[in-house]
């Protein structure tokens, strides 16, 4: 059983930065695809950023250029570094793992979330 513990969230000004953190357990870390959602109120969650087994990263519009995915697999943890924060930014945010074995069925993981606020 794969357990996502996520850390780095607070409330912080439009144009600060902040780094999100997401610690997994378990031994195919660096078998998984990690990934970052976040979620406001009266919407769907939505992907932020994605990042492959071997490094390979993609972003949502709304965010490129300002966000940054990592992971180090020695540390069994992913990142993402947000700069010039903006209000729209405001949710909470999700870490999220998938993977898929051989002769095994995929796999999928959640962590819990955590609030992140950008406000005067």
């Amino acid at each position: 059983q794969v357990q996502l513990v996520e850390s780095g969230g607070g409330l912080v000004q439009p144009g600060g930065s902040l780094r999100l953190a997401c610690t997994a357990s378990g031994s195919n870390f660096a078998l998984a695809a990690m990934n970052w959602y976040r979620q406001t109120p009266g919407k769907q969650r939505q992907l932020v950023a994605a990042i492959t087994s071997g490094g390979s990263a993609n972003y949502a519009d709304s965010v490129k250029g300002r966000f940054t995915i990592s992971r180090d697999n020695a540390k069994n943890t992913a990142y993402l570094q947000m700069n010039s924060l903006k209000p729209e930014d405001t949710a909470v945010y999700y870490c999220n793992s998938r993977y898929h074995l051989p002769f095994d069925k995929p796999r999928e993981s959640w962590g819990q979330g955590t609030q992140v606020t950008i406000s005067s």
